[in-house]
């Protein structure tokens, strides 16, 4: 039990394990309250849409949010 909460508290606690993909179209099946980050050109640069699952019967919520800064710094260098 202790690996296991030790485990799980490491990977808050660390980058890698808290990064969000941005993906480049929104996903057809998104369980209830599930996040997704879209970057599809609909929102203004420097922003994605966030879509947020919903329950049956209820709509996915949209919303255009602003990238943490090293997110975006990331998501338009080039090469």
């Amino acid at each position: 039990m202790r690996i296991l909460v030790s485990g799980v508290v490491s990977c808050f606690l660390a980058l890698p394990c808290s990064a969000q993909t941005i993906l480049k179209s929104e996903p057809l099946m998104l369980a209830p309250y599930e996040v997704a980050f879209v970057r599809d050109g609909a929102c203004p640069s420097g922003k994605v849409l966030k879509v947020t699952g919903a329950i049956r019967g209820l709509h996915r919520r949209k919303a255009c949010v602003a990238l943490a800064g090293e997110q975006a710094s990331l998501a338009t260098a080039t090469p």
